[in-house]
């Protein structure tokens, strides 16, 4: 079995912003703020902080920061995929020059590929690094979704150690299971199935939830872990109503507008995400008043 980056909770943390850059004082405050909270690593310029509307610049540099910033105590997992493999290679390589532990590849979007051409890609990408990959299967996002004779081909490769899995269908996720064993690591990457992957031999999550909730996130997986699946289970049920408000809009919409609302500095969405709507934001306070987070 390959080495695990981490197991539990990780947060796929927001990218608090200013009108012209990034808010580096509050990014610190956001990293502090989870890591005092129990998050089991940070997932650094992936979908939720909006690393597709970051340029290169802002990109590396959030990375740096990031890996400077948690100075090792907890693994730092930096998104670096990319729709052109060449460039996935390029910031993927720089990511481990700046000390990342992982790297969070997500598969190609808009130009797509074929199952072939997704083995060729991470291939070439694991090829040019020496830390491990996580490869992230969102296809409601991308377009084109990692088949389970894929998964088996990819997990020969030393350096791919683990799926960030958010198809949303825990059929396809026990067949991937029951096809690569150990050889590599499952995360769930949707909110609302941690309990149930974590029942088929997954180690974690890679969560939007964690960003207002690390502890609880973190605990329901260390209940899970200690055998304490009822419990683990009734913590799941009871998150739903707030999972749900996070995702009544486009991730991270309504994260950022959470994280605002608990007094965070998040800034703008970046265009073209927009503001959340007022009756989906009100849905989101009733959420978050629920389980203590906001007067």
């Amino acid at each position: 079995m390959k080495k695990e980056i981490f197991q539990g909770a990780a947060v796929a943390l927001i990218t608090p912003f200013t009108e012209d850059g990034i808010n580096f004082d509050e990014l610190a405050r956001v990293i502090e703020d989870q890591i005092a909270g129990g998050t089991d690593a940070i997932v650094i310029t992936g979908t939720t902080g909006e690393s597709a509307t970051m340029t290169d610049a802002e990109h590396r540099a959030v990375i740096k920061f990031a890996c400077e910033q948690v100075k090792g105590r907890i693994p730092v997992i930096a998104g670096t995929g990319s729709n052109e493999t060449a460039y996935a290679i390029q910031l993927s390589q720089y990511a481990e020059s700046v000390g990342a532990d992982a790297l969070l590849v997500v598969t190609p979007y808009y130009n797509k590929c074929t199952q072939n051409g997704l083995v060729a890609h991470y291939t070439a990408i694991a090829d040019s690094v020496n830390i491990p990959l996580i490869l992230y299967d969102v296809p409601s996002r991308t377009g084109v979704g990692i088949q389970t004779e894929t998964y088996v081909k990819l997990a020969q490769h030393p350096n791919i150690a683990a799926v960030k899995e958010a198809n949303g269908d825990l059929s396809k996720i026990l067949r991937l299971r029951a096809a690569v064993g150990d050889a590599l690591t499952i995360y769930s990457g949707n909110d609302d199935q941690i309990i149930p992957i974590l029942s088929l031999g997954g180690k974690g999550v890679i969560s939007v939830l964690s960003n207002v909730a690390p502890q609880d996130t973190h605990k329901m997986c260390e209940l899970y872990f200690e055998g304490k699946t009822a419990e683990a289970a009734k913590m799941q049920i009871d998150y739903c109503d707030l999972i749900d408000a996070l995702f009544c809009e486009v991730n991270p919409i309504p994260v950022k507008t959470a994280m605002q609302l608990l007094g965070y500095q998040t800034g703008p969405l970046r265009m073209p995400l927009s503001p959340m709507e007022p009756a989906h934001e009100e849905k989101l306070k009733t959420a978050l008043r629920q389980h203590g987070l906001l007067k």
